[in-house]
């Protein structure tokens, strides 16, 4: 199931095989005999790998859960062992006004033994991966969550500055930038859909702006790395730790600049639920202040 879930990930035998360190005719040997064990063809074979059969995706959901719970029953073992192990599974939107590190640092002082795989999604895969057991803790949008289902700590609205390069653009950055300022800038902003986009063009329109940017991307990294080459400024989330990814990047705070909808870090309440996700969600819980704050460095 491993080698099922590595192929379907990397659409490749050869990378699948060296991620699960065996050879690929071992991977390919191991995937037959799966596919024997359940009478069924799981993987389209050619020249190259050619996805999944329909067959090998209704597997493949199965075999995420059966692995995820896999991982659990070895958690709770350990935690039972007076240990806390295992990997941390976190799902943030992109452009989250937190430093993932403020969290994972933290966290890793606590939980030395623990590890951690951090994925960016969507506030809907966010959700559901929540309640498939497939992420142990989510940090997203709350307005399309019915909160009666999840442990909530509350983040607020997400205040957004300019993203510049002073190789490129000179700003006074003891002010704040109005969005008057920003008309007629080279932007780079995230793709249209996008719920952190939404809110920029909800603030341009407010103002009487309609931007026209030079570049727009799903990745985060993308933004930065356009920003970095002079193409553009970008609209960012403050206390995010962008800005000190280069010694030439600075963020100058923008008035009146929020998401229209909270932020907050969720974890399922209904069982199958980890002491690793619950110790972990508890110790989260002490790096905030009763205000809903950011949390402290």
């Amino acid at each position: 199931m491993k080698f099922l879930l590595a192929l379907a990930e990397t659409h490749h035998f050869g990378k699948a095989a060296e991620r699960c360190h065996v050879t690929q005719p071992t991977l390919s040997m191991r995937l037959r005999a799966l596919e024997e064990e359940l009478d069924l063809v799981l993987v389209n074979r050619g020249h190259r790998f050619e996805g999944l059969t329909e067959a090998g995706e209704r597997i493949l959901a199965w075999a995420r859960t059966l692995l995820a719970a896999h991982d659990g029953l070895q958690s709770e073992a350990a935690n039972c062992r007076g240990q806390l192990v295992g990997t941390l599974r976190l799902g943030m939107v992109p452009l989250a006004a937190l430093d993932p590190m403020q969290l994972i640092r933290p966290l890793n002082r606590a939980f030395p033994e623990l590890r951690f795989a951090l994925q960016s999604l969507s506030s809907e895969r966010i959700i559901d991966g929540l309640n498939r057991n497939q992420l142990d803790i989510g940090l997203c949008y709350l307005e399309p969550l019915d909160a009666t289902d999840f442990e909530v700590i509350r983040l607020g609205a997400t205040d957004m500055g300019l993203l510049h390069d002073t190789r490129f653009f000179t700003f006074d950055e003891t002010t704040t930038l109005d969005w008057s300022r920003l008309d007629g800038l080279p932007l780079g902003l995230l793709t249209k859909g996008m719920h952190y986009r939404h809110s920029i063009g909800v603030s341009f329109r407010r103002h009487g702006l309609d931007p026209a940017p030079v570049l727009e991307s799903d990745s985060t990294f993308q933004l930065v790395q356009a920003v970095g080459a002079g193409l553009c400024c970008a609209i960012m989330p403050l206390n995010s730790g962008i800005e000190a990814l280069s010694e030439h990047l600075r963020m100058v705070p923008i008035a009146e600049a929020s998401t229209q909808a909270p932020m907050g870090l969720l974890m399922r309440r209904t069982a199958p639920r980890s002491a690793l996700a619950e110790q972990c969600f508890a110790e989260i819980r002490t790096l905030f202040p009763e205000s809903d704050d950011m949390p402290k460095a």
